[in-house]
């Protein structure tokens, strides 16, 4: 078999949750939208929201390598990639690219019509934002002078102010490349920089905690401030005239600080889960943005009675990798993603905005919120090891339901209310040591079923959380060893059980004493996935295989072998025909199952931990070893005619494919170029813009869509009274139907002829286009009666096509070279809809003499193989067209 580079089934589409990395975000007002601009670090790409409403406007290109920094000004955001710098318009439009770097790029400033860059060997450049030449180059040593924050006093004239990792402080004039002074310092690293709305004065953070406001111009402390809550991250002054200084710090806490009185104002303990990145107060507004390398962007108001301020709006994702994904709803639009911080999250596949945080697992939800220590609040529960969830009830209770790594206690979520739930779901006695493996819902959602480390099995309600029984007799066993699995059948009859025992044990679901079924099984199973539709089992074997069991007949209908790793997940389509696999190997198969064969596989760089496939068959969801996101992947079956085979997979080379980004796929960044914005000539639409597409005409639909109708509308338009003729008509010159008077003078034109015969036009019983139409040979000739056809009415068009018959004043010839016509027509790939009418006109008025003529018969079948060659290409195109169109309505 052919070596394969892609995919049978699958293509990468784009990644879900990822919002924000240890770069500062970068914060630009732009004055035609009257909205100021968040843009934020996702690794190779930089998102930017708008901060009215927190929505997702744009996606920059993929960068060579991870974003190190970024800053802005008022016309580009600048971004530094490895050893380049690059500059943005729009968010997405690639600008201008500085080279020159010979190590990753760590500070940047826009300065004027200067951009000045600090990389990592300790070098300063400054760079012309225009020309994209070097203006300016410094050196420094790191042992005397290691350069750690970069900013510009305002005021102070082509000047900058730079700390280091000494401590000493350096004032530079970039205009003569000299040092001003040099501030000695505290003996302590400095962390941050920021001036002051005060003139001459800057704010310098330092790596023991202290914060101090320095005058520059006379060097001397104005204030100093003690910083108890870890090393300062980020710094800012409020800019709406109140005096108050904002510190965050890298343990994630915010604190501000009254100037005027010189003491704290108010804090926010834990506003993220990790270090501040940025923190910057926007112009004349109450309102502050931070951003944090725990996968979170925040937007707050000062409106609180001490002066501080509350969490007005944010977007965040998963700030330890997600290990498990699962559709939660009919339409497949929803997300449910837990994993390693012990959060449950929704995300949307059509719009970002709509992806919502239910929060942290706590043993007490209330008491959790109360709390003030979020990162060291011992009510967390442990990370999230499975869901399972059911939406028939969700309006009236919780509907979803999930264990925790190492705990016996199974936690509730509602859906519908954004939150953890109140039920705690336990057993009544328990064991010291024993954990809860497996649960699922039932498919009414009144009932959850979990299995535990011990062999017992217990059945909970989802309304009330009380404990409805057990299965099992013997000390309330259900099996010998730990529960593998459990699963219930689509009408609430059965309930499946596999545990470490290896057996595979049916229940009544009201009659839980003892199963009425077993089945021994060959392999030890470590997880199971029921299809309750198709009463499909499936069940993943701790020796790599798969084996599937139908409930109804309880028996093993098909195993299926290729893997090479443990089997992480595995997920049915909505239809049972597929069953998709992951495995630590690194690999995602796809198996036929009513030919029990393997139709696609496919590896990724980090292994997937969790799956799952939309409802509507249009997406995969994955989850992956070290990745914050949940990646989807577009099922390509659905807009693609693709003819799956069985695949050897010792005989082919598996295709490795790269994981799915935020963007669609975009050309190299090296390849893409500036983007000259200059003045654009007029654009002006060609006759056929490609070969492959196919247009339709300009004319009004009545011209064509009441060809074979004309006989209904004539009769609808038909006079009441008869109309009356002047005794002598007036002499008319025969005019063609325009929005302009032109008269038709075609009979002038053809007066040249090759014959020498010279036959009276009295004689001939032909049309002026019948005469026009018999001489044509070349294309050109056809497209001219193409035109002339386009002027007549569908009055005229349908007399000139019935005067086309041997008996009525017609001949054969006349007749193929109309069949000939319709087939330049559909092989130009022009006024196709057109060419459907006459061809219709010309079959329904000739059907008796083409069944009668061989050479009207074999000019047809050339006609019908253009026409469904026309078809067959236009008919993709449309059902692209409307895909497209469903899923932006959908959005």
């Amino acid at each position: 078999m052919p070596e394969s580079s892609s995919s049978r089934i699958f293509t990468g589409s784009r990644v879900l949750g990822y919002v924000s990395t240890h770069v500062p975000f970068v914060a630009r007002f732009i004055k035609r939208r009257g909205e100021t601009l968040l843009c934020t670090s996702v690794g190779k790409w930089f998102h930017t929201y708008g901060c009215d409403k927190f929505r997702l406007l744009s996606i920059s290109g993929e960068h060579p390598g991870p974003i190190t920094c970024m800053s802005g000004d008022s016309y580009h955001v600048y971004t530094a990639s490895e050893n380049n710098i690059y500059a943005w318009r729009r968010g997405c439009e690639l600008k201008h690219v500085y080279k020159g770097h010979n190590a990753p790029i760590h500070l940047m400033f826009p300065f004027g019509i200067h951009l000045i860059s600090i990389d990592e060997d300790n070098v300063l450049k400054i760079f012309d934002i225009k020309e994209e030449s070097q203006f300016l180059e410094l050196g420094f040593d790191e042992e005397h002078f290691k350069i750690t924050t970069l900013c510009h006093p305002p005021t102070y004239l082509n000047k900058i102010l730079l700390g280091s990792q000494q401590g000493q402080l350096q004032l530079w004039n970039v205009r003569t490349s000299k040092l001003v002074f040099t501030f000695k310092g505290w003996e302590s690293a400095v962390t941050v920089t920021e001036p002051a709305p005060a003139i001459d004065v800057v704010a310098i953070a330092l790596a023991n905690g202290k914060v101090i406001l320095h005058n520059l111009k006379f060097d001397q402390v104005v204030m100093e401030f003690i910083h108890d809550w870890g090393m300062v991250s980020s710094l800012s002054f409020r800019l709406d005239g109140v005096p108050v200084m904002i510190t965050g710090s890298s343990e994630g806490h915010i604190v501000m600080w009254d100037l005027e009185e010189r003491r704290v104002l108010s804090q926010i303990q834990s506003a993220h889960y990790s270090k501040i990145c940025g923190l910057k107060c926007l112009m004349s507004e109450p309102l502050m943005v931070t951003n944090s390398e725990d996968n979170s962007l925040k937007l707050w108001i000062f409106d609180m009675p001490d002066g501080g301020a509350r969490l007005l709006r944010k977007r965040e994702g998963h700030s330890q990798p997600p290990a498990m994904v699962a559709h939660c709803e009919p339409s497949g639009h929803n997300l449910l993603a837990a994993g390693s911080d012990s959060s449950l999250h929704i995300m949307n596949t059509i719009s970002e905005t709509f992806n919502k945080s239910l929060g942290k697992a706590s043993h007490n939800r209330k008491a959790s919120k109360k709390k003030k220590r979020l990162d060291v609040d011992n009510l967390i529960l442990p990370p999230i090891t499975k869901l399972s969830s059911c939406m028939q009830r969700d309006k009236q209770w919780d509907s979803i339901a999930s264990l925790h790594e190492g705990f016996f206690v199974a936690t509730t979520w509602s859906y519908n209310k954004m939150r953890m739930g109140d039920h705690k779901l336990k057993p009544p006695e328990f064991n010291k040591g024993v954990t809860a493996n497996c649960l699922t819902v039932t498919h009414c959602g009144n009932f959850v079923i979990i299995g535990y480390s011990n062999g017992q099995v217990h059945k909970f309600n989802m309304q009330s959380g009380i404990h409805r029984g057990h299965y099992g007799k013997e000390n309330k066993l259900a099996h010998k060893g730990g529960v593998r699995g459990v699963e219930t059948d689509l009408c609430n009859q059965r309930v499946m059980t596999v545990g470490a025992d290896d057996k595979l044990k049916f229940w009544h679901f009201k009659d839980a004493s003892s199963p009425f079924h077993v089945i021994r099984l060959e392999e030890s199973v470590s997880s199971t996935k029921c299809h309750r539709d198709s009463g499909l089992l499936a069940l993943a074997n701790e020796d790599f295989s798969i084996t599937l069991v139908d409930i109804d007949t309880m028996n093993i209908v098909r195993k299926f072998d290729g893997h090479n790793g443990r089997i992480t997940d595995i997920e049915f389509d909505t239809q049972s025909r597929w069953l998709i696999s992951s495995s630590m190997d690194c690999t995602v198969c796809t198996w036929d199952i009513p030919s029990a064969q393997l139709v696609d596989i496919f590896s990724v760089e980090q292994p997937c931990t969790s799956l799952s496939m939309s409802p509507t068959g249009d997406f995969l969801a994955t989850t992956h070893v070290g990745e914050l996101g949940v990646f989807l992947w577009a099922n390509k079956l659905l807009y693609e005619r693709i003819f799956l085979k069985p695949i050897d997979r010792n005989a082919v080379s598996i295709p490795k494919l790269r994981l799915p980004s935020t963007a669609p796929e975009k050309p190299d960044i090296d390849d893409i170029g500036i983007i000259d914005l200059g003045e654009e000539p007029e654009y002006k639409s060609p006759i056929q813009i490609s070969e492959e597409l196919i247009t339709l005409s300009d004319q009004p639909t009545s011209r064509w869509l009441n060809l074979l109708h004309l006989d209904v509308v004539k009769k609808r338009n038909k006079p009441k009274t008869p109309l009356t003729v002047p005794k002598s008509a007036p002499f008319f010159l025969p005019t063609i139907p325009s929005l302009e008077l032109e008269f038709d003078l075609e009979k002038d034109k053809d007066g040249n002829r090759e014959t020498k015969l010279l036959i009276p036009d009295s004689l001939s019983t032909l049309t002026v286009f019948a005469k026009k139409l018999i001489v044509c040979e070349t294309e050109e000739n056809y497209e001219k009666c193409i035109e002339k056809l386009k002027t007549l009415s569908p009055a005229a068009i349908e007399a000139e096509v019935t005067s086309m018959a041997p008996d009525a004043g017609g001949n054969l010839d006349v007749m193929k070279q109309f069949l000939r016509m319709l087939d330049v027509m559909l092989k130009s790939n022009r006024d196709f809809e057109l060419a459907q009418s006459y061809m219709s006109l010309f079959l329904k008025m000739h059907t008796k003499i083409i069944a009668q003529t061989e050479e009207l018969r074999s000019a047809l079948v050339e006609v019908e193989e253009t026409s469904a060659k026309a078809w067959s290409k236009l008919q993709s195109q449309l059902l692209y067209n409307i895909c497209v169109v469903k899923a932006l309505k959908d959005m």
